[in-house]
């Protein structure tokens, strides 16, 4: 796999995967609850929720890349209007606020995985993703299957740090006795900084061409 596109893909999948969502609020509401060390089977289940899409994708994807080209560039403008849309949208959103909720109780361990589990399978935009940026990202002179492999555990490996400081950072809130959320500043500095990296991203992925 080509080095520069690799470093394009993990840079954007992290910049994705960092953006406040779903996933993130969970992490932060399971890390204020119950502390990192039990809020990383959450991550771990979001890990796996996001590799079942990436294979669903990824095998969907290898197969269309075989046989037509004209569908791989299809996909490809899809993956940059989706990157400029979710930059866009990042950019400018009013919701700068991360409410944390805290929970009550103790959950097992397997409960945290499962919850994690279901919030990122039950998330479209995540298949979305997948399905959109993977092909940019292909090498069609080199073999499949090894850059998926890659691709595939460089996304895993960048979820677990990334969501463990979501988690870290709930932690340290109810800790420090800070309710109610993410102090707003730091949530919209998060999200315009993110929309910005992701527009840019996606005016970069125009330049990817694919040569046979």
């Amino acid at each position: 796999m080509d080095f520069h596109l690799f470093l394009l893909f993990a840079t954007t999948t992290a910049i994705v995967i960092s953006s406040p969502g779903p996933s993130a609020i969970l992490v932060v509401s399971q890390g204020a609850s119950y502390g990192l060390a039990r809020a990383i089977f959450g991550i771990m289940g979001i890990a796996v929720g996001g590799m079942i899409y990436f294979t669903l994708s990824a095998t969907g994807i290898a197969s269309l890349i075989l046989t037509s080209t004209f569908v791989f560039s299809t996909i490809k403008w899809i993956g940059v209007a989706f990157l400029l849309y979710l930059g866009l949208k990042a950019l400018f959103s009013k919701s700068a606020l991360i409410n944390i909720t805290p929970e009550k109780g103790q959950k097992t361990r397997s409960a945290l995985f499962l919850q994690g589990l279901f919030i990122m399978v039950s998330n479209p935009k995540a298949m979305l993703f997948f399905t959109a940026i993977l092909p940019q990202f292909i090498d069609l002179e080199r073999p499949i299957a090894p850059q998926i492999l890659i691709m595939g555990a460089t996304t895993y490996a960048l979820q677990i740090p990334i969501y463990s400081a979501y988690a870290y950072m709930g932690e340290r809130i109810t800790r420090s006795g800070i309710k109610g959320g993410i102090k707003a500043w730091f949530a919209s500095a998060l999200n315009k900084f993110a929309g910005a990296a992701l527009i840019f991203a996606g005016l970069k992925m125009i330049g990817v061409t694919i040569s046979k």
